[in-house]
């Protein structure tokens, strides 16, 4: 009977030997994930695609990379797309297409003004589309754009969804036939996101958009750590190369002053397959592969908004929480298990 018991709690080691290297491997693994946003390498930056201060190069002479409209004001430390005045619109773009098929924009912008809690407005995009330097009622840009959009909107229009809070951060990959929803705060068309006060802080605040083989990643750093924050992971994404960057800004019946500090661009060292290398990236037509269309981003008859598919980030979540599950089960059984025996050996 010894003989036998002491093989079980041999077993038993082995098994926990088991978990604990698996468990190890989890961890590692998300610690990659959790530093695969790239931490500025000056080599990789894209001057020319970057608005950077003391912003040279800005202006509408034929040698400008970077051209304005509406409400903007460019200073020394800031750009400022709109003050803190209703009826405001302005933006920036970049003149210079992108042609890099694996990038990462780093956005440092302020939102800051006068306004109490939930009386300020209206927001700031960051865009990435065919055509600049187009007014309209889209934070400032027009409607029905080609490309990627990712709202910070400030200000709640649809009361009845008070499933998130404001500030929020969303994005919007559009073919040109879909219109931005105002009065929905963007729901029918929103690919995901993420809450963040970003408003009147007194450090800085960024944004990083990352696109890399049909993946697209928004993270933000706004509570002052110097970490990112994951807000957005989306696969199935098809962005063409030789669009533009841009930012804008709106204000309505509140208002906000809405700044641009910086925005970089760096190139990702990606791996291609000879098919891919060969396919021309300026024709693919902006798209996301889901398992549901955008359009059914809607409100259900029982007041519950559907969210998007579980994501990469969600899905190692849910193996780590099983994963501790059983290590907690084996533990407790072995527990009993030698309970189990201790309370047997007087029949021996």
């Amino acid at each position: 009977m010894r003989v036998s018991r002491l093989g079980c709690l041999n077993k038993m080691g082995n098994f926990k030997g088991f978990l604990s290297t698996a468990l190890v491997f989890l961890i590692f693994e998300l610690c990659l994930v959790c530093c695969d946003i790239t931490d500025g390498n000056t080599e990789h930056l894209k001057r020319e695609n970057s608005l950077m201060k003391p912003y040279q190069g800005v202006g509408s002479s034929p040698s400008s990379q970077w051209d304005f409209w509406g409400s903007t004001l460019v200073t020394s430390s800031y750009v400022r797309l709109t003050p803190d005045e209703r009826s405001k619109q302005g933006s920036i773009w970049n003149t210079v297409p992108c042609y890099l098929k694996d990038w990462e924009m780093h956005v440092h912008f302020k939102v800051h003004g006068s306004g109490k809690k939930n009386l300020h407005g209206d927001g700031i995009a960051v865009w990435y589309t065919k055509d600049k330097l187009h007014p309209g009622p889209v934070f400032g840009n027009q409607d029905q754009f080609l490309g990627l959009a990712i709202f910070v909107d400030s200000f709640r229009n649809d009361l009845h969804g008070m499933d998130r809070s404001f500030p929020y951060i969303s994005a919007m990959v559009n073919n040109g036939s879909v219109n931005y929803d105002h009065g929905k705060d963007g729901r029918s068309s929103e690919l995901g996101g993420c809450s963040a006060e970003i408003r009147n802080r007194e450090h800085d605040t960024y944004l990083a958009i990352r696109y890399s083989k049909g993946r697209l990643t928004v993270m933000v750093d706004v509570e002052d750590k110097n970490e990112w924050k994951e807000c957005i992971d989306i696969g199935g994404v098809r962005l063409p190369t030789g669009y533009f960057f841009g930012a804008s800004a709106a204000t309505g019946d509140l208002s906000d002053n809405h700044d641009i500090i910086s925005m970089k661009l760096y190139q990702l060292m990606v791996e291609h397959t000879p098919e891919e290398e060969n396919q021309d990236w300026t024709k693919i037509e902006p798209s996301v592969s889901l398992l549901k269309s955008p359009k059914d981003n809607i409100d259900d008859p029982t007041g519950n908004f559907r969210g998007t598919p579980l994501t990469g980030w969600k899905v190692f979540l849910l193996l780590l929480c099983a994963l501790l599950g059983i290590v907690v089960c084996g533990v407790v059984g072995a527990v009993v298990f030698q309970k189990r025996q201790e309370r047997n050996k007087r029949f021996y």
